[in-house]
């Protein structure tokens, strides 16, 4: 993908995500994922020459000695994996979200380098009253930072700072703690490890068109021991990988991110709507017991569901299963038997389904990477039997 193909893909993403966030932290019904503007995305990186082996933190040649912001002014962190209106399949950044995000957003929070390295390339979201850039900083050993709405540039990279809308290549270099600008509201935040790949994408070349994607672990793993505690301390999840995790793919189960044949896998055939072709059944990124079915196309919308009886688990779901019908409800956080007021940081949260069902949808694996889907609006799995000549084939 061309940087001018990225920039069109992320210009309007804050939008997106001030909505997702809002939807999430405000509304908090799940199944209200309803539509939004384009995902955010990071950078290309050419990978011809790195050996990808599958991931191994404890033999790290490099440990990031400082947090990838100041983590004093944060209220807490979002992990990776979420899924929320078009960001139809796991989300491959983490989120740091300030105490005033959604009101006056006052508080301005630094962004540093966590070790040593080369901001490569700026770039301006454009599309926004105020700047907004994204950067993306090489580290030694294959390993990228990669930032997504800074608002404000340090003095060192200011004057390389593209136009609205515009991307540069650069090659700025920046020690380990120096502060590379500052934002207001949320940052995005993911560490790509160009020596692994995550071994739960089972079609790998699905993703040709965000090839960082595959290569994106949890991030805390990457920093001293000191540092990822305080992360962990900030974060709203609790269990490993506490940082987040994107991929669930498990071959022959219905696990994990599917894409409707012959859409082009997760670039789908028109980059303004890319998602309308996805679907994952996967689990909550804060509370990873529950089951989340995530859809491109739910009647024109993206929405995400809780399934009822929240069962049977995807990852039992094969071949021998024959069909299953998952009954799709709204879902909501609670904080020790309350809703949360998804604004405050606390951290075991629990989740419930509501009962009233807003749809059925029959699945049926056919072949171990291939998988018969169809919805069935305002109705129940009492009320049907089995496909219809609309039913659609998903593939990995």
């Amino acid at each position: 993908m061309s940087s001018s193909n990225i920039s069109n893909q992320i210009a309007i993403g804050k939008v997106a995500w001030f909505l997702g966030v809002l939807l999430l932290l405000t509304i908090g019904c799940g199944g209200g994922g309803g539509g939004g503007e384009n995902s955010d995305s990071d950078t290309q990186t050419d990978t011809d020459s790195v050996d990808e082996t599958t991931p191994d933190t404890d033999n790290q040649s490099t440990s990031f000695n400082f947090p990838p912001l100041d983590l004093s002014k944060v209220e807490f962190i979002l992990p990776l994996g979420g899924m929320i209106g078009n960001h139809v399949t796991p989300i491959d950044h983490q989120y740091y979200v300030a105490p005033d995000f959604g009101e006056n957003e006052a508080i301005e929070i630094d962004v540093y380098a966590p070790a040593d390295g080369t901001v490569t390339s700026i770039q301006h979201m454009g599309n926004f009253n105020n700047d907004d850039y994204r950067f993306v900083v090489d580290h030694a050993n294959n390993l990228q930072s990669i930032y997504i709405h800074v608002d404000n540039l340090s003095d060192k990279l200011a004057p390389y700072a593209p136009t609205d809308g515009q991307f540069i290549n650069t090659n700025i270099t920046v020690t380990a703690g120096e502060v590379l600008g500052s934002y207001s509201g949320s940052v995005d935040y993911n560490l790509v490890d160009y020596n692994m790949t995550l071994t739960g994408f089972i079609n790998p070349s699905s993703y040709n068109a965000e090839p960082w994607k595959i290569h994106t672990p949890d991030p805390f793993d990457y920093f001293n021991d000191t540092i990822r505690a305080a992360l962990i301390a900030k974060s709203l999840r609790t269990v490993e990988p506490i940082g987040g995790k994107i991929d669930h793919d498990i071959n022959g189960r219905l696990v994990g991110n599917w894409f409707e044949e012959n859409t082009n896998g997760y670039a789908g055939l028109d980059q303004n709507n890319y998602w309308l072709g996805h679907l994952s059944f996967a689990y909550d990124y804060i509370v990873p017991s529950h089951i989340i079915a995530s859809f491109g196309d739910y009647a024109g919308e993206q929405k995400q569901f809780g399934v009822l009886g929240n069962s049977p688990d995807p990852a039992e779901v094969s071949i021998s299963s024959g069909l299953i019908k998952y009954d799709l409800v709204s879902y909501d956080y609670y904080d020790n038997g309350i809703p949360w007021d998804r604004s405050s940081f606390t951290q075991g949260l629990e989740m419930d389904n509501y009962t009233f069902i807003d749809a059925v949808v029959l699945v049926q694996l056919l072949e171990a990477g291939r998988l018969k889907v169809e919805i069935f609006h305002g109705q129940t799995s009492t009320d049907v039997s089995g496909f219809t000549e609309d039913a659609k084939i998903y593939v990995r």
